[in-house]
């Protein structure tokens, strides 16, 4: 008997490499091409567990407030305690108020995703919103950037992932998260007013920003740009910034948003990749960034890693070509990227590509389980068992999309245990040998159903299937 995986039905495919995993009361799509496209009209782009998290604003402002609040409590305990060492009982305490509170937010907001992926319609669609989030990630790595995750999530991406390309990297690119993550909200120009009226202050241009938008969000790497025009690219988004930066009171009916300040903003005309951009403020950048977005080099990089996400590590040349052609024609309408990408052969193979990330694991698992949402399961936990944080890649250029990278020995033992731990109380109210083949149709190799049905228990069979090579991969 050969030990070769059986090749994937379309059905199979259109469940578990374009969604997001099956339900075992779904229905097996038909037509799953149409399954696909029909769900850009069930798209929710702020169901109500992203609707319930706190306002972007109102979480930075909470922020500041709290350290305004500890700065005053420790000049008031130094002038009471005159030779002490350390902040007061009071001071510490305030401290750790705040950081439980972030930790709150940032738990919440990792429940808010998993029961947003959980209980869509449109699983297609979320796993887009999942892929422009780590393509434009920010790393939960300081608690301002972890108060903001998910709000990020939910306010530059969600609303976009079935817009336009340029609308979804402006929203990005002036969100408080991204500009906090990237220090751009500390950016002056050299030659700025700002910097003028105080020249002793150390503090400067920041090229953190314009380096990733072209490395990473835009252009990519070996594009051509060089360093000058990251430079020079960092002084044109001089006075992008957010209300309320540097502990002062909030100056805007919406606190604690993007706002440009005209007095941070480096003077004279830019020359970016061989364009001249005319001293115009705010606009100088924002024109910049339009143009990068509708860039080829821009079109053949967000092609490639959609191949690589849908078709394969190495991602099918003539898949990219066509991808980054549909992207050039329509500037940027995604609607009509994904469908290009659905009609794509190459990510239609018969054969796994890729291996599921544990987000992506933990999703599946759960949907194949029957779970709506995920109630007592706490995800932000999970997530960090398996090695995957949410919101938190350590690093601008997100989590690795390549398969080695999440199937290592350590990797698979951990799943393992996790599944176990996810089986256990579910006894016999699941039975694997039914529900296997529901969750990866008419794909469902021999060995994987034989092992299942010699479980010894209900619950060995749910966890042996969970962790079967079948529904590793996808």
């Amino acid at each position: 008997m050969s030990l070769s995986p059986p090749p994937l039905s379309p059905a199979a495919i259109a469940l578990n490499r374009f969604g997001l995993g099956a339900r075992p009361d779904d229905a097996i799509p038909a037509n799953p091409s149409h399954w696909l496209t029909d769900q850009f009209g069930r798209y929710d782009a702020k169901p109500p567990a992203f609707a319930a998290l706190a306002d972007a604003g109102a979480v930075v402002s909470h922020y500041r407030a709290e350290q305004r609040q500890m700065r005053r409590a420790a000049k008031a305990d130094q002038g009471a305690q005159t030779g002490s060492t350390g902040p007061s009982d009071d001071v510490k305490a305030a401290r750790q108020a705040f950081q439980h509170d972030v930790q709150d937010l940032y738990r919440a907001g990792v429940q808010a995703r998993a029961d947003s992926a959980l209980a869509t319609e449109a699983p297609f669609v979320e796993r887009m919103v999942h892929f422009w989030s780590n393509h434009f990630c920010v790393s939960a790595d300081n608690a301002q950037v972890t108060a903001l995750a998910a709000p990020f999530e939910r306010d530059a991406i969600r609303p976009h992932v079935l817009g336009n390309f340029t609308d979804m990297l402006l929203a990005v690119e002036q969100h408080p998260a991204m500009l906090t993550y990237l220090n751009q909200a500390q950016s002056i120009g050299p030659n700025s007013p700002a910097a003028e009226r105080n020249p002793h202050r150390r503090r400067g241009l920041n090229e953190n920003l314009a380096r990733e938008i072209m490395e990473l969000h835009t252009l990519g790497v070996r594009s051509g740009y060089t360093q000058n025009d990251v430079t020079e690219f960092a002084r044109a988004l001089t006075g992008w910034t957010i209300d309320g930066e540097d502990g002062g009171e909030e100056t805007t009916a919406a606190p604690y948003r993007y706002t440009f300040r005209p007095a941070r903003h480096e003077p004279g005309t830019r020359m970016i990749l061989g364009k001249r951009y005319p001293e115009a403020g705010e606009t100088q950048a924002r024109q910049a960034l339009l143009d990068f977005a509708r860039a080829p080099a821009t079109a053949t990089h967000i092609a490639t890693k959609l191949a690589r996400h849908f078709a394969g590590d190495d991602p099918p040349p003539a898949m990219v070509a066509r991808l980054a052609a549909n992207f050039m024609e329509n500037r940027g309408d995604l609607p009509r990227l994904y469908r290009s990408l659905i009609g794509s052969p190459e990510a239609w193979a018969p054969r796994p590509t890729k291996f599921k990330t544990p987000w992506e694991w933990t999703i599946s698992s759960l949907r194949g389980l029957g779970y709506h949402e995920a109630g007592d399961i706490q995800l932000a936990a999970l997530e960090t068992q398996l090695g995957q944080r949410v919101w938190k890649p350590g690093s601008p250029a997100g989590w690795d999309d390549i398969a080695a990278s999440w199937a290592g020995s350590d990797a698979l033992l951990r799943r393992v245990e996790v599944a176990q731990k996810l089986a256990a109380p579910l006894g016999g109210s699941i039975d694997a040998r039914a529900t296997a083949p529901r969750l990866i149709p008419a794909s469902l190799s021999n060995m994987t159903a034989e092992q299942i049905g010699r479980s010894e228990s209900p619950a060995g069979a749910i966890a042996l299937m969970l962790v079967s090579p079948d529904f590793l991969r996808r």
